[in-house]
This record gives C-alpha cells, sequence and structure tokens, in this order.
C-alpha cells in the first residue's frame, strides 16, 4: 500500500479547491420572467411602492457580492432609455423565489412600461415583464380654469377658449406648474358620461355644451380635474366675452423677457391699454413686458366680444426714507431704511460704489459722506432687483454763533474763514440791511437777506490785502461800521 506523504495531501487540496474556485468563476443562473404584483402603477407623494416575484436558478450561482437589479424601460417598453428602481445590497438576496419592492420616477406617464431583472455577478438578464400602465401624479388636486367662472358665450360663427389658470385664485394648484403633465379635455354628454374632445392646455370651443379638463393619468383615478363650464351660443340679448391669455403665466417674470397675449379667433382683433387703443396692434396675440390691465375687442362679424385681464409682471415695489440728497452733521448718523413688498428680499448697501461689508439689512445707519446705494433682490419666484439711490454731504451751518463781527477773511477755498461771518442777530431773517462798500465807495453789496456769503465771487488777485467797509444798520438800532481786510 503507498504511503500518503504531507505533500500528496496538499497537492489534492490544492486541486481541490481550485475546481471549486474554476466551477464558481464560471456559473450561470437564470432569471425567471418578473412577476408584477399590480396591476397598474399609480403612485403620489403619499404612496409610490411596488411589488415584483421572481426566481433564479441555480441558488449557488451567484456570488456573495452579487446584486439584483430592477430596470424599468420607458413608456414604449424600450429598454434604451430605462432607469433603474431598486438594486439590492452586495449578497442580499441569496435564496429563490425573491421579492423586491421599487418606486417610480416623478417623471413616470405612459401606458406601455415593462421592467426586467438583472444581476451583477455573474452578469444575467430576465426576459421584460408583461407591459403595465404607470404613472406619477405629481400633481393630484382640483384646479380651476377660466377663474371659475361658470357660464360664458361664444358669437355665432366664433369660438369660445378655455383655458388652465396660472396661477389663478384661492391657492389654485395649477397643473402648468408641472411641464411634464399633459391634459385631456371632455364634453358632456349627460351627467355621469363624457367624450373626450382634446388634449393640451387650451381647448377653443365652438360647439356649446358644458366642458373640463383632466390631467392625463391614463387608467389611474385622480383629483386633478377642473371646475365645469358651461359654453353657450350668444343671442344678440347675450354679453360675449373673449378670454385673454398668458403664454408666460400670469403674474409673468418680466426679467425673463415679453409675454405674449392672446385671444380667441375672429375676424379682426383691437388691443387696449388701461382702455386706451394700442396703435397697430390689431392681430390675435400682442407681445408686453409690462404690467396693466389689457384688453381686446374681438369682431365675429355677427357680433363682438370683449376681454381683459390684469396682466402682473412679477416685479415688486420698493422705496426708501431718505431725499435725494441729506446733509449730515460730523459725528451724527442717518439712519436709512427700505419699505418693499418682495418675496423673500436680500438687500445690499454700497457706497461710492464700493460694497459695504455685512450692510445687508432693511436698514443702515449712514456716518460717513459720500454717494450711497441699495440693491433689493426678490429671491423668489421671479428672481429681479431694484436699486435706490441718494447722497450724504456734510452739513456747514451758515449761520454759527459768533460774538464778534470780525475785520479779517481769507477766501482761500480751504474751509476756514472763507467768508464774512458776523453774528446771527444781524444775518437773514433779522431784517438788517448790510452794506459794503470798496475803498473807491462803491456799494459791493446791499442786502437785508445777508447769507454770511460774502464774498461769493472770486475777488480780484493784488499783491497787497485789500481793505473793504461795512455798514450794518438793524431794525430801530444804531448802525455798526468797520472795515474788512481780504488777507491773500
Amino acid at each position: 500500500m503507498a504511503k500518503i506523504t504531507f505533500p500528496k495531501i496538499l497537492y489534492f487540496l490544492v486541486a481541490f479547491f481550485m475546481v471549486s474556485y474554476t466551477t464558481k468563476m464560471g456559473a450561470q443562473i437564470v432569471i425567471g420572467t418578473p412577476d408584477l404584483q399590480f396591476t397598474q402603477a399609480c403612485a403620489n407623494e403619499d404612496f409610490n411602492l411596488f411589488g415584483v416575484n421572481f426566481v433564479f436558478n441555480p441558488e449557488t450561482g451567484i456570488n456573495s457580492s452579487n446584486q439584483f437589479i430592477v430596470e424599468m424601460s420607458n413608456s414604449e417598453g424600450d429598454f434604451s432609455e430605462s432607469n433603474i428602481v431598486f438594486t439590492s445590497n452586495p449578497g442580499a438576496i441569496s435564496t429563490s423565489p425573491a421579492s423586491v419592492n421599487f418606486s417610480l420616477p416623478t417623471t413616470t406617464a405612459g401606458e406601455g412600461y415593462k421592467i426586467r431583472i438583472k444581476s451583477t455577478h455573474p452578469a444575467a438578464s430576465s426576459t421584460p415583464s408583461v407591459s403595465f400602465s404607470a404613472y406619477y401624479k405629481i400633481q393630484d388636486s382640483p384646479f380651476s380654469i377660466n377663474d371659475f367662472i361658470a357660464t360664458s358665450h361664444f358669437c355665432p360663427g366664433g369660438s369660445y377658449l378655455l383655458t388652465i389658470d396660472n396661477p389663478g385664485s384661492d391657492g389654485n394648484d395649477s397643473p402648468l406648474n408641472y411641464p411634464s403633465l399633459t391634459f385631456n379635455w371632455f364634453k358632456e354628454i349627460n351627467p355621469t358620461t363624457s367624450v373626450l374632445v382634446a388634449q393640451g392646455q387650451t381647448l377653443s370651443v365652438t360647439e356649446a355644451g358644458v366642458y373640463f379638463v383632466e390631467t392625463n393619468y391614463g387608467t389611474c383615478t385622480s383629483d386633478s380635474f377642473s371646475n365645469r363650464v358651461t359654453v353657450l351660443q350668444a343671442s344678440s340679448a347675450d354679453e360675449v366675452f373673449a378670454n385673454i391669455t398668458s403664454s408666460l403665466g400670469n403674474p409673468f417674470c418680466a426679467a425673463e423677457g415679453p409675454t405674449t397675449l392672446s385671444t380667441v379667433q375672429g375676424d379682426s382683433y383691437q388691443w387696449f391699454k388701461e382702455g386706451t387703443p394700442i396703435p397697430g396692434e390689431t392681430n390675435q396675440t400682442y407681445e408686453t413686458a409690462v404690467s396693466g390691465s389689457y384688453s381686446v375687442v374681438v369682431n365675429f362679424g355677427s357680433c363682438e366680444a370683449t376681454g381683459s385681464i390684469e396682466l402682473q409682471s412679477g416685479s415688486f415695489t420698493s422705496s426708501i426714507d431718505v431725499p435725494n440728497v441729506n446733509m449730515l452733521e460730523a459725528g451724527d448718523v442717518l439712519v436709512v431704511s427700505v419699505t418693499t413688498d418682495a418675496v423673500n428680499p436680500e438687500f445690499q448697501w454700497l457706497l461710492d460704489g464700493e460694497v459695504i461689508t455685512n450692510a445687508t439689512q432693511s436698514t443702515f445707519n449712514v456716518s460717513d459722506f459720500g454717494f450711497y446705494s441699495v440693491i433689493i433682490t426678490q429671491t423668489n419666484g421671479c428672481n429681479t432687483s431694484n436699486e435706490h439711490s441718494f447722497q450724504v454731504e456734510e452739513f456747514i451751518n451758515p449761520f454759527p454763533e459768533v460774538e464778534n463781527i470780525p475785520n479779517l477773511i481769507s477766501p482761500n477755498g480751504d474751509g476756514i474763514n472763507d467768508t464774512w461771518v458776523i453774528p446771527v442777530r444781524y444775518v437773514s431773517g433779522s431784517n438788517t440791511e448790510v452794506v459794503i462798500y470798496s475803498s473807491q465807495g462803491e456799494i459791493v453789496l446791499n442786502t437785508k437777506d445777508y447769507l454770511n456769503n460774502w464774498p461769493e465771487d472770486q475777488l480780484s488777485t493784488s499783491s497787497v490785502n485789500q481793505v473793504f467797509y461795512y455798514m450794518i444798520i438793524p431794525q430801530g438800532l444804531q448802525p455798526k461800521k468797520g472795515s474788512i481786510t481780504i488777507i491773500k
């Protein structure tokens, strides 16, 4: 009998593990067709979880790091534009059959979706599931059309335009805020039956009836529907209205460009702003970037229809509580406040065109002289800005209290003793007559409203100091006389 040595034992162990490893590396599995645990997938923000079962074989064929993936096709069943809607943790699924739950992307909308199951280690894929309808109801509440108007008329041979309000009144949750949505318009046959008549954001009605619109969620039930509007053909006694819609909604954001106002189709048109005809605007549409009251008259031949809209540009109002020019004495503070109806406003104050650090509140304490501005930015909805500017100059009292009448001045522009400043009891408002004579006896100033501002004009230059003479004549008092020497 041959002796089994340690090298032989080691050889057999290595060979065994190599065979096992090779078998494992070459393992393959088959994944069965997914078994949907639903007939249609109707999701919203409160519910978005759908189950699927699948089998795979053999269980021993998967690696401990394997992950199972649920892949969802587009609405036509095409996996070239697929979404991964579930991925298991490595090694989490190791037995067959298996069950997983997945959620729909919020853009899901269609009747022909499919899913398939894929594995990573080893790589394998199932055949696609049966088709199913799937919708994520991103807007799932009632909304308004034509601002809840119950009854409207159209002229014989004309039409009436039904539109989804955006945003409308009373907190209307307009589905137009969700660009991925589509809409189905219906006409009632009787209180329990209606027929689909069109798709789109608007409906031009040329036939009397009761109309409404629903968000297109296919076979999924939904609360996303509008009010009913009864549309009638007008008689001569009926007042006919022509709806006006804004292409960018109302309010619209003027900072993003103009909006187009549209009305129903007729034979001719005339647009108005604030009740005044707009010259040359005689088309079915009118483009504007300015808020205001707009109206239109549409002629149908047999009658005329009128429509109006209070167009809002999405801008805001703001003001500051100081004038354009402000005088401030050195050491004093001027408090400036902004008032605005902007939504979530932000503020930035500037001095001489430079940003003032940390000056981002609606009020600012001004203590320096210069040219100020504040920029108010609306940060919610229509992002736009307003700017206000004002100037702060140093206040110099033209009538400081001095005891004596000076006899020396030096008008050299240095801000010190540049003008002849006399006691307040003799200046403007005291009805005191002030007369100044040249050395030749010519009157150079004669006023009863002296403003401490002489000389206002540049005096003729001279190599020697000039001398002038004054006479101050207070009302009912003795005159004051003396000389004024101009020091160069």
